[in-house]
């Protein structure tokens, strides 16, 4: 009969979907009066191609094992319920394209035959299903590792596929076909291979399905190389090893390499860690420069780390500038006596004394130093160190100024200084003479600075512009020339000391006349006595030149208007005074 009948029930999804040459189970169970399911006959269940054909005509699955079923579904379509049961389950392999259509069930059971009018459509879809490769994602060379495919079936009456794997790393044994609800490979990969793939095929009956994985092998930092961005502008690409920078400019180095895991990469100025990456984060590390100054100069070092190694590259910047800082630095005798940083600044050196000027700067490239002076005839001829000069006899003439230059291509800077050549007194000049107010003595002495004078009368000192009853003295003096006056009036007594002192901060010199004691008048003597007296006193004169000559040095020739200055320890005139008689 037809399923007009309410006691006959049939539960199905009304649409099936399945995709082409896969497998599917359509559940299904029916309801049927109880009363007429006692009988004890075996009950068949039969799957017809089509709804609402009466009669059903094309079996595509039944238990009966006398009816004939279709060719197209012998073998695929299967009839897995439990009819007695009331289960009408279907299962269809290898499910083809003109499998597409209605289904409809028909149940047999002694004089109980009932054909269910609805039934299920199944739609076949085009095959997307593939299987699924499981392994870890990077791989350790020489480590074994396991790898494990999987074909998810939707259904558990389905027979299980075969597998089979294909790919460089495995051995040949294990690419053979074997039939399991899933496949575990073990095998231990290389270092080369690197990047090749591994293949797991799932073998239908008229198809094959596969997945392919490339494999990660882990390998230590390589190729790591350092861009440069000078001014925002790319520069260079690669790994030199030394990089010149102006003062001022921006620098950018940005540092990358090829590793396995993600290496962490690093900056670093010497021993100092400037920056470091995160492992998972960018493959590229950047150090910016914005504003290069002089204490960026130094060597900067990327080095890119992860279990397997590391790899570094320095790279040495060298940041130019003009010349600064410059300084002289004078010396006596090896020993530093004053360090010069401004221009202008004043110099004092004895005179004879020997000098030595280091001029130094600061500057990249290396700047060429160079001196000049006030008297240039006079410098000799400079030290093979760059920026020394050496003075080995410090004369008047080299007073003046002194200038240090110092230059590279970025600029140039110079400093200067005030030679300032000093000297002791030198010994001072006097003598002496008769005027008509009484005995009058001059002195006069050289020196930087310019000398103090002073008389020593007897025990008392007379200096300055001062004068009383009994003497007057003027002093004065013109650039390293000072000159003094005595003039002395009235009576002098025997055995008198007169002295001439010159001094500075450099010495003292002094010069004396000695007065000797004399007669009264001149009637106490006799023409005679006179005569003698002139012979002695000449010949006590030559003597007394010889010793002076012999004790004197040979003296520089000074002026007219100066008197002639002897280089002696100390000299002494002797003069003999003898008063006039008043009228």
């Amino acid at each position: 009969s037809q399923g007009q009948d309410r006691n006959y029930f049939l539960q199905v999804k009304r649409i099936v979907k399945v995709q082409e040459g896969l497998c599917v189970v359509v559940p299904c169970s029916f309801l049927s009066p109880e009363n007429r399911w006692r009988d004890p006959t075996p009950a068949y269940g039969y799957w017809f191609k089509g709804i609402r054909i009466s009669p059903p005509k094309f079996v595509v699955a039944t238990n009966d094992k006398d009816k004939m079923i279709e060719p197209e579904t012998q073998g695929r379509f299967q009839l897995v319920g439990d009819v007695r049961k009331k289960n009408c389950s279907l299962m269809i392999q290898d499910v083809r394209w003109g499998d597409s259509a209605g289904y409809s069930f028909r149940v047999e059971r002694g004089v109980e035959k009932f054909s269910f009018q609805n039934g299920f459509f199944l739609q076949v879809e085009v095959l997307t299903h593939k299987p699924d490769v499981f392994i870890p994602e990077i791989l350790e060379p020489g480590q074994p590792v396991t790898a494990v495919c999987l074909f998810h079936w939707a259904f558990e009456q389905c027979p299980v596929p075969s597998f089979s794997w294909m790919g460089a790393a495995i051995p040949s044994q294990e690419t053979r076909p074997h039939t399991s609800p899933y496949s575990v490979l073990s095998f231990t990969p290389g270092l080369q291979h690197q990047d090749t793939e591994l293949t797991c095929q799932v073998h239908l009956p008229r198809k094959n399905l596969q997945r392919t994985v490339r494999l990660s092998m882990a390998y230590a930092p390589r190729d790591l190389a350092i861009s440069i961005f000078r001014d925002n502008v790319s520069e260079l690409h690669g790994n030199t090893s030394h990089l010149e920078a102006q003062q001022g400019q921006s620098l950018r180095l940005l540092c990358a390499a090829d590793s396995h895991p993600p290496a962490t990469l690093s900056w670093s100025l010497e021993d100092r860690i400037l920056s470091r990456s995160s492992p998972v984060g960018s493959r590229t590390l950047g150090l910016e420069l914005p504003w290069v100054k002089v204490g960026d100069s130094g060597h900067y070092t990327c080095q890119a780390e992860n279990r397997q190694g590391s790899q570094q590259h320095t790279l040495e910047i060298s940041v130019l500038y003009p010349p600064e800082d410059l300084r002289v630095t004078a010396s006596q005798a090896n020993r530093t006596v004053l360090e010069i940083l401004r221009n202008g600044t004043s110099l004092p050196v004895l005179e004879g004394q020997s000098l030595c000027l280091v001029c130094v700067t600061h500057s990249n490239p290396p700047a060429s130093l160079s001196w000049t002076g006030v008297a240039q005839t006079l410098i000799p001829a400079q030290s093979s160190e760059p920026g020394m000069l050496e003075l080995p006899l410090v004369q008047k003439e080299h007073e003046g100024e002194f200038t240090c230059a110092a230059q590279n291509p970025l600029g140039a800077q110079r400093i200067s200084l005030s030679l300032s050549v000093h000297s002791p007194p030198q010994m001072p000049r006097s003598s002496c003479s008769w005027e008509a107010e009484g005995l009058h003595c001059s002195c006069s002495s050289r020196a930087w600075p310019t000398p103090s004078l002073r008389w020593r009368l007897g025990e008392g000192l007379l200096e300055g512009n001062s004068s009383n009853a009994s003497f007057q003295v003027t002093s004065s003096s013109t650039g390293p020339w000072a000159n003094s006056s005595l003039s002395l009036h009235g009576m002098l007594w025997p055995s008198l000391w007169l002295s001439c002192e010159a001094w500075n901060i450099h010495g003292a010199q002094s010069a004396s006349v000695l007065l000797l004691p004399g007669k009264e008048s001149s009637t106490a003597f006799s023409k005679g006595a006179l005569l003698g007296f002139g012979i002695t006193a000449l010949i006590a004169l030559c003597l007394i030149m010889i010793i002076v000559k012999t004790l004197q040095k040979k003296g520089t020739q000074e002026e007219a208007s100066r008197p002639k200055i002897s280089r002696g320890s100390t000299i002494l005139d002797y003069i003999n005074v003898v008063p006039k008689t008043r009228p």
